[in-house]
């Protein structure tokens, strides 16, 4: 469950199996899907959030200014859109993940079956990389 919360996400997930003493494979499959379930809703439906709070005057200006910042980058830097989204996600750091990709893919314009690839691989490479962090490392010495 911790892995469906937007911040923790699969890495939240990961170290409190670890410390429940959960198998790394069942955590990681467990953890996977629960940080992957949210996505494709984020994906689908922020625009569609982000027009309504618009429309109702609900942080109007700081929404208009966050899309019109990304549809400026993202022109500038289209070819390199996947690598960077990839990476973004990939890399287990505070405020990084696959719910802030994919708000920052929608705001692209990256198309959503190419986003949610592109996703769900960043998050399998962050959770090997929290796998050798929470589970390998703590192994090598006797935790």
């Amino acid at each position: 469950m911790i892995s469906v919360l937007p911040l923790l996400e699969l890495r939240g997930g990961l170290i409190a199996a670890a410390l429940l003493k959960i198998p790394a494979l069942q955590a990681f499959v467990l953890c996977y899907l629960g940080n992957i379930l949210p996505i494709p809703f984020i994906l689908v439906f922020i625009k569609k959030i982000f027009a309504f709070m618009k429309k109702h005057n609900i942080l109007k200006k700081q929404i208009t200014k966050l899309e019109k910042k990304s549809l400026e980058k993202g022109k500038s830097i289209e070819n390199k859109m996947t690598i960077g989204v990839f990476l973004f996600v990939a890399i287990p750091l505070p405020g990084t993940g696959g719910w802030t990709g994919a708000l920052i893919a929608s705001l692209l314009n990256m198309s959503v079956k190419r986003a949610f690839l592109v996703i769900a691989a960043g998050i399998f490479t962050a959770g090997v990389i929290m796998m050798i962090i929470t589970y390998l490392i703590p192994g090598l010495f006797g935790f």
